[in-house]
């Protein structure tokens, strides 16, 4: 298992609801992704894309992720760089796009104690969350390892690639 299972970044902290089309507006389907991903979540933080950092981890509270099954939501949040998502739930559509495209995420009930700009370490196989600001941490059920290999290897289609190009 590679060093990807511990992500460290500052928190950007979102509420319940968070639909996918907030994440991947459909007015610019057409366009690249790159020009998509600077309009992602803008409709609740016109902040974010322009300021999110590789690593960065997006927090949120109930059903994150819920709308459409758009691939392009996770897309947009794996090209800004975001390290790993913490929620106290997801649509399970979004959890599953999420995890094809290897971006990491932990159910996190304690997700409403953390403030937008406080520094976390995630361990996202193990399931600790460190909170370099408040000196706390976390204990959530990780990732299973079996998922983590997808993750590590950049989602789905690289995981599969991998497997077909080991098995040749």
């Amino acid at each position: 298992m590679s060093d990807s299972k511990i992500i460290h970044g500052s928190a950007w902290v979102f509420g319940d609801e968070i639909n996918t089309d907030t994440m991947a507006p459909g007015a610019y389907f057409k366009e690249p992704m790159e020009v998509m991903a600077q309009h992602c979540l803008e409709a609740v933080d016109p902040d974010f894309a322009a300021n999110v950092k590789a690593g960065d981890i997006v927090i949120a509270g109930n059903n994150f992720g819920v709308g459409s099954a758009r691939e392009q939501a996770p897309m947009a949040l794996v090209y800004l760089g975001v390290g790993a998502i913490l929620a106290e739930s997801f649509s399970r559509i979004f959890y599953r796009n999420a995890i094809n495209f290897g971006l990491p995420l932990l159910i996190f009930p304690q997700a409403k104690e953390i403030k937008a700009g406080q520094l976390l370490e995630v361990n996202v196989l193990e399931g600790v969350i460190a909170n370099a600001t408040t000196a706390k941490t976390y204990k959530v059920e990780g990732i299973p390892e079996h998922l983590m290999h997808m993750v590590d290897a950049g989602g789905l289609m690289p995981w599969l690639k991998e497997k077909y190009e080991q098995s040749e």
